[in-house]
């Protein structure tokens, strides 16, 4: 072994340039390796969130490949390596312990958002113990007349089975579908003749192991919607039943009389021109946005309503005195236009809360009841494409109407001159920033992570923070409002004009009935995918309870309204 190595030592003492030549050649490659994780990296977080890009695109239209974002994406990436490591926030216990910070990306790869993804991958769909979709069977299918006639899209690098099921889920519809290894159908009731199972026999695109259909054969899928998903007609949202309005001709200016009415004929003629509430009296069919004429504030029970459609058996159409009223996909423009404050505000207001408590949702409200943007204590590089353009001006710039944080510090609250507290119910607050931590902002952390020992060590860590942040708020806090996540979602019209009163502006009804019609934003969960068991032992019940009774107790002593009901050990 010692004469081999006194060679290789004679050799270069020899030839000193091939010396240097070879540490060259070993440091390009390390620096070559180097940047390639660094791209990996840059596209594996993605400026969504976590959100599956198809779902904001237009369905029935072919999904474009991926291929060119990337190539953009890697010209960034020397840019974005040069930022600053944002500012993380976690429980203020765990601040000094370095790299054990909860929020800390680095430490876990930087890639949340597609970890349940990676999870499912490998198994059987039919047999997903943590979805809510069962499989119904191998369908004929042809373009001349379509087993499912709803919305459509295609990805023929990455179509997975949940994929195409959330997709529909989100939509409202009953059935999905997949075809040919990559064609996702969605649709309400299936109109084709099953077949064979040995007839839907390709793989998924993007996802070995399992059968996405075949050629002219679709694997059907019947969805479990949630309550909320189940009031949607395909990309049309159930609003409910109303009186006629007095001055029906004010209220919704467009109408027309319809043969063989039904809800997607109603809804399509009024997307088609251009109206974000499609209204069905019978067999007319009326067109309009919310206005005080007509704000859907005053709903009906739904009998009143119960006059069959002439085009389609299952469907109520409403009459002359009861409307059915459905929300469109039209973009109600009226509170869309958003700027930062005219002039620096000297006072620095702070939108406070628990992470998961609803923050971003009550940004996204405040910034289209208002028309300014809302600026945060961090920088969220995926909430700023979202389109929360004051994410990266500095906290203290003064050009936002207020500031998201979720810090508890004395000094930290201490520094804001007005707050707006946000406090949800600890048990879905700790779930929703669960998800969020290993899902992405719209995501889901999967089976794993829930089963795991990452969830017990969370609420260990999390749930006396949710109880300190509120109680150091209201101690702290120089002038404090406080709203609960609950009530603002029960109360939405009412509650948000108080806040805007309490931030100091003036209020805009037509723009508040404007919030109500987009409320959701984008970022909302779908309502397929959720657990099938509680994920709370009776222990960690025991100590949550301990927390929310302190909490309502220090409101009830600043002479606030305590904590909801629902909250509360005895309602369970």
């Amino acid at each position: 072994m010692a004469r081999p190595l006194l060679k290789i030592q004679r050799y270069f003492r020899r030839k000193p340039v091939r010396f240097f030549s070879f540490i060259l050649l070993y440091l390009t490659a390390g620096s070559l390796v180097f940047l390639h994780s660094g791209f990996v990296g840059d596209n594996s977080t993605g400026a969504n969130g976590g959100r599956d890009p198809l779902v904001a695109s237009e369905m029935g239209n072919r999904v474009a490949s991926s291929d060119g974002r990337r190539v953009g994406m890697m010209g960034r990436v020397f840019k974005e390596n040069r930022r600053p490591t944002p500012r993380r926030y976690g429980p203020p216990w765990m601040k000094g312990a370095a790299g054990k910070d909860s929020h800390d990306w680095r430490a876990r790869g930087g890639d949340y958002t597609s970890s349940w993804n990676r999870a499912l991958k490998g198994r059987n769909a039919k047999d997903l113990d943590d979805g809510r979709a069962n499989y119904i069977g191998c369908y004929i299918d042809n373009t001349a007349k379509r087993a499912l006639r709803g919305v459509s899209f295609f990805d023929y690098k990455k179509m997975t089975v949940f994929r195409c099921q959330d997709n529909c889920a989100e939509r409202g519809y009953l059935y999905s579908g997949l075809e040919f290894g990559a064609e996702c159908y969605c649709g309400h009731k299936i109109q084709a003749p099953n077949v064979s199972e040995s007839e839907c026999n390709m793989e998924c695109k993007g996802e070995k192991g399992n059968l996405c259909g075949g050629a002219n054969r679709l694997s059907i899928y019947r969805l479990e919607l949630s309550q909320e998903s189940a009031r949607r007609y395909g990309s049309a949202i159930f609003k409910g039943c109303f009186h006629r309005p007095d001055n029906v001709t004010l209220a919704l200016p467009i109408s027309a009389v319809i043969q063989n009415m039904s809800v997607e004929k109603c809804v399509d003629f009024c997307t088609e021109k251009e109206l974000s509430l499609a209204v069905l009296a019978g067999d007319r069919c009326l067109c309009g946005f919310p206005t005080p004429h007509f704000s859907l504030h005053e709903m009906e029970d739904e009998e009143m309503c119960l006059y069959r459609c002439h085009g389609e058996e299952f469907e109520s159409c409403g009459n002359d005195k009861y409307f059915v009223v459905y929300q469109t996909q039209v973009q109600d423009n009226r509170c869309m236009d958003r700027h930062f404050l005219p002039t620096r505000s000297k006072q620095l207001m702070a939108l406070a809360s628990f992470p998961g408590a609803g923050n971003t949702w009550a940004r996204h409200l405040i910034e289209l009841a208002t028309g300014f943007y809302t600026g945060s204590y961090y920088f969220d590089g995926s909430l700023y494409n979202k389109g929360f353009k004051g994410e990266r001006d500095h906290w203290r710039s003064g050009r936002n109407v207020c500031i998201k944080t979720h810090e508890s510090g004395k000094k930290e609250i201490e520094a804001f001159d007005a707050s707006i507290v946000m406090i949800r119910n600890p048990y879905k607050a700790l779930m929703a920033e669960f998800n969020r931590k290993y899902g992405g902002h719209i995501g889901f952390a999967s089976q794993a992570h829930w089963r795991g020992k990452e969830w017990p060590e969370f609420v260990k860590n999390y749930a006396p923070w949710w109880a300190s942040h509120t109680l150091d708020w209201l101690r702290y806090g120089r002038n404090v409002h406080v709203v609960h996540f609950e009530e603002l979602k029960r109360e939405l019209f009412s509650k948000l004009k108080d806040m805007v009163l309490f931030l100091g502006l003036e209020v805009a009804e037509d723009r508040l009935l404007c919030v109500e019609g987009q409320k959701d934003g984008n970022f909302k969960r779908s309502g397929l995918r959720k657990l099938e068991y509680d994920p709370y032992t009776p222990e960690m019940r025991a100590s949550i309870d301990e927390l929310v009774m302190t909490v309502d107790a220090a409101l009830k002593k600043r002479n606030m309204a305590g904590v909801p009901k629902e909250y509360r050990p005895t309602s369970r």
